[in-house]
C-alpha cells in the first residue's frame, strides 16, 4: 500500500473503513502494517526519517524541536526546522550536484531503489560515497570511496520494535570479525573525530536506548518504563509502557480514546487516482514487483545460502494465461520485459494466480547477479507527495518472447 504515488490516500482509506465499521481496538480487528523488515516501526520511532525527531516528533514543529533540544541540553537553533531529503529526493540532489557526499548505512539502494540507471548516475557523480555494511561486494559498495565494515545483528546487542509495538531485546551472539563495529559505535567515533565528544559520550547500546526511552516519555510511543534489564528478565513488552511497573499495552484504542484534541478519530476523505503510469499501446501491461519467501531484500545475506538459492535460483515473470497467449509465449519461455527506463530478461511462469493485464517480478536480484535480472531496471521513481515513497508496485511495460537463444526457433 505504501509503495505508491497514492500510498497515503490508500492508508487513509483503510483507516476510514475500519473506523466506519467499528473495527478498531477489538481483538482480531484493526489495520496492521506488515512491513518488509522486523524493525521498520522502531526505525521511525527513534527519528530515523528525514522529517522526524525521536518519539514521532516532527522537525517542522517548534514545540517538538524545543522538547528535544531541552532534553539534549542544546540550543533549539541547533535543530533544523526544515525536514531533510527523502531517499529518492536525496539521490536526485546528488545527481544534480546539490549534494556532494552521501553516506549509505544498512541498505543497498543500487539494487532496491527504482530506476537503477538513475541511482548509478547519482552515485558516480557524488564526490564522496561512504557505504557502511556487513557485506561486500554489493551493488552499492562497488560505488564506495570509503567502505566501513559494520557488525550484523548477531554480532551486536540492541532492541527492535515490530509492527505490533512489541519491543524485543536482541543479544549479541558472536564477536564481529576483523574491524567490524556496531553502527552506533561507528557513528559515535566519527562524531568525536568531528569535535562532538561532549554530545557523543555513549559507550554502549544500552546507554543509547536508555536515553531514547526517556525521550519518548509522554509521547504516543512511550517507552519510558522499558529498560534492558526488564526486557532481559521479562521478555518483549508493548508500548506504551510509561513506568517500570507497567505491564505494557496489548491493544490501543480499546476505550475509543484517540490521541487528538477532543479524543476523537478523524475521517480523511480521499479520491481515487490511477498509478503514475497506465498501460497504453506501446506498454500494455502493468508490472508489479515483490518478494519470494526464501530471499531477503537484495540478497546480500540470503543470496549466499545455497539451500535458499536452490528454492528459487533465478528471477522470473508471472503472467496470466490470456496475456501469455497474446504475447505468443508459453510457460518456461524466456521473455524481455521493457519499460520506459530499461529492460530485464527472465523466464516466464504462466499462472492464473496473476490477474489479466498485470505481471509480477521479484525484486531481490540486483545487477551483480546479471545486468538484465534486475526488476528495478524497469520501475519508476514517481512518488507520493506526502510520504515520498516511490511507486514500486506499478509501472507500464511490454513483454515479448526472446527468440535469439541458441536452439530457439526463428
Amino acid at each position: 500500500m505504501n509503495q505508491s504515488t497514492v500510498g497515503v490516500r490508500k492508508n487513509n482509506a483503510i483507516h476510514n473503513l475500519h473506523l466506519a465499521t467499528g473495527k478498531i481496538g477489538k481483538p482480531g480487528c484493526g489495520p496492521f502494517s506488515l512491513t518488509g523488515q522486523p524493525n521498520a516501526m522502531g526505525g521511525r520511532e527513534v527519528g530515523g526519517m528525514s522529517h522526524l525527531l525521536p518519539g514521532y516528533r516532527e522537525v517542522s514543529n517548534p514545540t517538538h524541536r524545543e522538547e528535544v533540544a531541552r532534553f539534549w541540553e542544546v540550543p533549539t537553533e541547533r535543530l533544523s526546522p526544515a525536514p531533510g531529503l527523502s531517499a529518492i529526493d536525496l539521490f536526485e540532489a546528488v545527481e544534480q550536484g546539490e549534494v556532494k557526499a552521501v553516506w549509505v548505512l544498512c541498505t543497498n539502494p543500487a539494487a532496491s531503489v527504482p530506476d537503477i540507471d538513475f541511482i548509478e548516475r547519482a552515485l558516480r557523480k557524488a564526490e564522496l560515497v561512504v557505504v557502511q555494511d556487513a557485506y561486500h561486494p554489493t551493488e552499492t559498495t562497488q560505488f564506495a570511496h570509503v567502505l566501513l565494515p559494520a557488525a550484523q545483528w548477531s554480532e551486536k546487542e540492541g532492541v527492535m520494535t515490530n509492527s505490533e509495538r512489541r519491543i524485543t531485546y536482541m543479544p549479541k551472539l558472536a564477536d564481529a570479525p576483523g574491524e567490524a563495529l556496531p553502527d552506533w559505535k561507528i557513528l559515535t567515533l566519527f562524531a568525536r573525530e568531528l569535535g562532538f565528544e561532549a554530545d557523543f559520550r555513549y559507550e554502549s547500546a544500552e546507554e543509547i536506548f536508555a536515553e531514547f526511552a526517556l525521550l519518548t516519555r509522554a509521547t504516543v510511543c512511550d517507552y519510558s518504563g522499558v529498560t534492558y534489564g526488564r526486557l532481559k528478565k521479562e521478555g518483549p513488552l508493548q508500548w506504551p509502557c510509561p513506568a517500570e511497573d507497567h505491564p505494557g499495552t496489548e491493544r490501543l484504542y480499546a476505550d475509543f480514546n484517540f490521541p487528538g484534541p477532543n479524543g476523537r478519530a478523524n475521517f480523511i476523505a480521499v479520491e481515487h487516482q490511477e498509478p503514475f503510469e497506465t498501460p497504453d499501446r506501446d506498454y500494455p501491461h502493468v508490472l508489479t514487483t515483490g518478494r519470494v519467501k526464501n530471499q531477503w531484500h537484495t540478497m546480500t545475506r540470503t543470496g549466499k545460502v545455497e539451500a535458499l538459492r536452490k528454492m528459487c535460483p533465478e528471477p522470473f515473470l508471472e503472467m496470466n494465461p490470456s496475456d501469455a497467449r497474446n504475447c505468443g509465449v508459453v510457460d518456461a519461455d524466456f521473455v524481455e520485459i521493457v519499460s520506459r527506463r530499461g529492460k530485464a530478461v527472465v523466464q516466464v511462469r504462466v499462472t492464473a494466480e496473476t490477474r489479466p493485464g498485470t505481471c509480477f517480478m521479484p525484486f531481490h536480484w540486483g545487477r551483480q547477479f546479471g545486468f538484465y535480472k534486475a526488476a528495478n531496471n524497469l520501475t519508476v521513481t514517481a512518488r507520493d507527495p506526502v510520504s515520498r515513497q516511490p511507486e514500486l508496485k506499478a509501472c507500464a511495460v511490454r513483454v515479448r518472447k526472446v527468440s535469439d537463444f541458441p536452439g530457439s526457433e526463428p
